[in-house]
């Protein structure tokens, strides 16, 4: 008996980032129905993919995909799945909606693991003023006043860390992705 198809989002890290890992969102699209997915839509070009798929699909993914990027372009990434619902509470659970942060300070990285609690205690909260986080389980947001270009909050920081893999989404992006997912869905 095969499961009934639900609605995930994928989100790669580092694609098409400054002229770098180029990957034409038709391809990764192609690469996504090539392992059993469907319903695919690509989101922006860097590396968001809307999609569906039964639960043995999903078991399959993240492998798959990788590996045809680094078959078929010479370059590793990360690739981090959400479920809508995951996406909906995340979007739900912005800590820094709370106190009327303006949207374009905010930004979300989205965590391949949970990290171990020892691991936290690793992170500093004053690394990088008057920057901002909050881990919440796989999520860390992050109120960047100054811009992501200007934090010592990076992928790099968290990853080291955390003993994890992130990818980091604006909060434009990872709304429109929730909207995006949502009309899929229904």
């Amino acid at each position: 008996m095969q499961s009934i198809a639900k609605s995930h989002i994928a989100l790669l890290r580092g694609i098409n980032v400054g002229g770098k890992n180029k990957l034409p969102m038709k391809d990764l699209a192609r690469m996504f129905v090539e392992v059993g997915c469907h319903d695919v839509r690509t989101f922006i070009q860097s590396g968001n993919v809307i999609f569906s798929a039964e639960s043995e699909v999903m078991l399959l993914v993240r492998d798959r995909i990788v590996k045809q990027i680094a078959m078929r372009y010479q370059y590793q990434t990360s690739l981090i799945l959400r479920t809508v619902a995951d996406l909906d509470a995340i979007v739900s659970s912005n800590p820094f909606l709370e106190r009327a942060v303006p949207q374009d300070d905010l930004h979300v990285l989205f965590l391949a693991d949970i990290p171990e609690s020892s691991a936290v205690s690793r992170l500093d909260p004053n690394h990088s003023p008057p920057d901002e986080f909050e881990l919440c389980g796989r999520e860390i947001y992050l109120r960047l006043p100054n811009g992501a270009g200007k934090t010592k909050l990076t992928n790099a920081y968290f990853d080291s860390r955390l003993a994890t893999t992130s990818t980091g989404r604006n909060w434009r992006t990872t709304t429109k992705l929730l909207e995006l997912a949502r009309e899929q869905r229904e």
